[in-house]
């Protein structure tokens, strides 16, 4: 959703006190702000609470002003009327899940995978993530492979697992 300096105050600072907003402030002409918008897009649609707007910094300088936007893209995290978290240029897939899970805690199959982990139960860990690779496209697909790397790091690489579910996954993605 697109937020102008008129509609600031309701979309951003209100709405703020019902649940975290965050806000990227952006340019039409700013490369690092193309790269980022789709990453911040799909990690926001990960999490349940968490509301996404977008600020033209060309036709609301008063708003980049009035929030220290210095550079862009500018991601600034809005809770109870104030920001609480912000970040500048264009980030990674992990890091701004990382920022977000500051917000909202980690995304459904994050938490999934980290109570099978802590169960013990790394196949089902696996096989959950491998159904839902089929069905991801790029950021999320990239998050499921990261989470599956990671699983078959702390089982090890030898491990039959690691072994069987390094193919499929392979399989799944090539």
């Amino acid at each position: 959703m697109e937020v102008t300096e008129q509609t600031f105050e309701q979309d951003v600072v209100e709405a703020s006190k019902r649940g975290p907003v965050v806000v990227d402030f952006w340019a039409p002409w700013c490369g690092p702000c193309h790269a980022l918008a789709p990453v911040l897009e799909s990690a926001v649609a990960e999490r349940d609470g968490l509301t996404l707007v977008k600020v033209n910094v060309d036709e609301n300088q008063v708003l980049a002003g009035r929030y220290d936007v210095r550079g862009i893209p500018a991601v600034k995290a809005f809770r109870n009327g104030a920001v609480v978290s912000e970040f500048v240029g264009a980030q990674p897939p992990a890091a701004v899940a990382t920022f977000l899970d500051a917000l909202t805690g980690p995304s459904p199959l994050d938490r999934v995978v980290s109570e099978l982990r802590e169960s013990g139960d790394h196949e089902l860990a696996l096989r959950v993530l491998l159904e839902e690779v089929d069905h991801a496209e790029g950021e999320r697909r990239d998050r499921i492979r990261e989470l599956m790397v990671l699983l078959f790091a702390e089982l090890g690489q030898d491990h039959p697992l690691s072994l069987r579910y390094r193919r499929k996954l392979a399989a799944a993605l090539y």
